[in-house]
């Protein structure tokens, strides 16, 4: 529901503030007052073209903006939207604003909840929330490829349409994988090729996840083998001693003082444990002296073995350049993925069998629900037409034809129902068309191509009444509804406007004091002398008194006979509303 509409330095308009009811608002006045620029505004605000001359005389910039209250239907309708452009306003997310700002120099801007977006965003909010009918033309029923939609929602077939649209799904994915499988087949083996060779290779490796760190200690020590023997001799001899050069080694030395610390225990007691210790270290010293000699003299230079480690690692570095890994764990990870993938090729032509398969089975599937769909849509069709037409009577169109067109096409590679193939899409095999004969003796055509002006009014509300369940948008607005009609088609359409209020909020701008006698909200517009400089203001007219008046002004008698009319005018209405 738009709650507020809040306008400044927007053409004639110095500064405007209105708050929106529910139901049916009406917006009336003098010509030239100024009534149409609010539809202008709000056209803005749903992403139309923004021109600098727009700029009210004075001003630098224009603002436009508005407040939209979202109820459950309309809130889950563009909160794809929304969410996309990550403009969820959480503190308040049964709000939203749209807000347009067009300078004198330089370039407009446009927001969503206060963040700039594109005015594309706008447009697409826009056919979300408004339907707007005007001297633009805007109108979502004079897009054919709405037609499908409203008809669907008319008929109550949307769930059977949204399971046809899940096997339309699976068959577009099925199809693509079989083009895939066809299309790329040489090139898979190509791929079969080199995922082979590559899994022999490191096959072939016969890699072990912690074999490289266990090869770089080994080439690293017999890297250093003469410096390793070297040092291990030294050490061996300092704690074996030189026998050629009668020096003693550690061994000696350590028992030695074992050896004394014995006949020292013998005689005190308490230092057994000492002698203990001194023994223990002799013997480790001794252990010790044995395993350094052991060392020093295995620590040989083997280049061969040297060598046979460097072609090692070097094979281990190649494959990780070649496959872009950095270590061996990710080398087997990278085989177990190949080998994985040349499973999957290799059993292409087993796979392709399966989709062909299943592309059969989806197309008679498709085909089926696609023929209920087609028969339940004719049916329908016919009742949409008849109400429509029973509607266009009362609206002084009584020779008027309308009907909905459905067209299939067949297509050699289409569903299939019976032994016939028909093109098709996620929403069936028809196309669906609104066809109008405004005129005896005219052929049918396009809804889109035929109507016009006070005709198009006509003709768009007749199907707005007859689709207000199917139709969702919640918003509708009309411009200058009433051309074309008198006084007593006017309040046909005021009282067949004011019911298509129960479903939808409904704003109005019209000349017709018997359409705007059945307004819910009835705002005027007036065109007044501000600085020097004419500008249009809008107020509620918030009691009987002030309705009667500009009712009267509207019938072109401020008399007191003119406003007995008009008294009578809110009279009937009201009486018509209730029935």
């Amino acid at each position: 529901m738009l709650e507020e509409l809040r306008i400044r330095n927007f053409a004639v308009i110095d500064r405007l503030e209105l708050q929106f009811g529910a139901g049916f608002n009406v917006i009336t006045g003098e010509t030239g007052a100024g009534k149409s620029i609010l539809i202008d505004a709000v056209q803005l605000l749903l992403g139309a073209r923004a021109d600098p001359d727009m700029v009210r005389a004075g001003g630098e910039r224009a603002i436009i903006e508005c407040l939209i209250k979202l109820d459950s239907k309309t809130r889950r309708k563009i909160l794809a939207l929304l969410q996309r452009e990550d403009l969820i306003d959480e503190t308040d997310p049964d709000y939203l604003t749209l807000m347009r700002e067009i300078r004198r120099r330089g370039r407009s801007t446009a927001r969503v909840n206060g963040i700039s977006v594109r005015s594309e965003l706008l447009a697409e909010i826009g056919r979300e929330l408004f339907d707007i009918h005007g001297q633009s033309g805007h109108l979502s029923l004079f897009r054919p490829r709405h037609h499908i939609d409203l008809l669907d929602r008319y008929a109550d077939l949307l769930d059977l349409r949204a399971g046809l649209g899940q096997l339309v799904t699976e068959l577009t994915n099925a199809q693509a994988e079989m083009r895939t499988l066809r299309e790329d087949k040489e090139a898979l083996q190509r791929r079969a090729d080199l995922l082979r060779h590559e899994v022999d290779e490191i096959l072939a490796a016969d890699l072990d996840s912690d074999e490289e760190e266990g090869l770089l200690a080994e080439r690293h020590r017999l890297a250093n083998s003469e410096q390793l023997a070297t040092l291990a001799a030294e050490a061996a001899q300092l704690l074996n001693g030189d026998e050629r050069r009668g020096r003693a080694g550690a061994v000696d030395s350590l028992m030695g003082v074992a050896a004394a610390l014995d006949k020292l225990a013998q005689i005190d007691p308490d230092l057994s444990d000492d002698y203990d210790l001194a023994e223990n270290l002799a013997q480790a010293a001794q252990e010790l002296a044995l395993t350094l000699a052991r060392y020093a003299g295995d620590a040989e230079y083997d280049p061969q073995r040297l060598n046979e480690l460097e072609e090692r690692l070097e094979l281990i570095r190649a494959l990780k350049r070649r496959h872009r890994v950095d270590s061996v764990d990710e080398i087997l990870a990278y085989a177990a993925r190949a080998t994985n993938e040349l499973e999957n090729i290799e059993q292409s032509d087993e796979r392709l069998a399966e989709l062909q398969k299943r592309e059969d089975e989806l197309l008679r599937h498709i085909g089926d629900i696609s023929s209920r769909l087609s028969q339940a849509r004719a049916g329908a069709g016919a009742s949409l037409s008849a109400e429509v037409v029973r509607e266009l009577a009362d609206l002084r169109m009584e020779r008027t034809q309308f009907e909905v067109l459905l067209a299939q096409a067949e297509h050699p590679a289409g569903c299939i129902i019976g032994d016939r193939r028909f093109k098709f899409d996620g929403a069936g095999i028809d196309d669906v068309e609104f066809m109008l004969s405004a005129n005896p003796g005219e052929p049918l055509r396009p809804l889109a191509k035929v109507a016009s002006g006070g005709e198009a009014a006509r003709i768009m509300l007749a199907l707005k009444r007859v689709l207000t369940a199917a139709d969702q948008t919640p918003i509708l607005i009309f411009d200058e509804v009433d051309q074309g009609i008198g006084g007593r088609i006017g309040a046909v359409v005021g009282e067949k406007l004011w019911s298509l209020s129960q479903a939808h909020q409904v704003l109005c701008v019209t000349h017709l004091p018997q359409l705007a006698s059945y307004a819910d909200e009835h705002f005027q517009a007036q065109k007044e002398l501000s600085g020097g400089h004419a500008a249009t203001a809008v107020a509620p007219l918030t009691n009987d008194d002030e309705r009667i008046r500009e009712l009267a002004a509207m019938l072109g008698a401020p008399s007191a006979a003119g406003m007995q009319s008009a008294r009578e005018i809110l009279a009937r209405a009201r009486k018509g509303a209730l029935r």
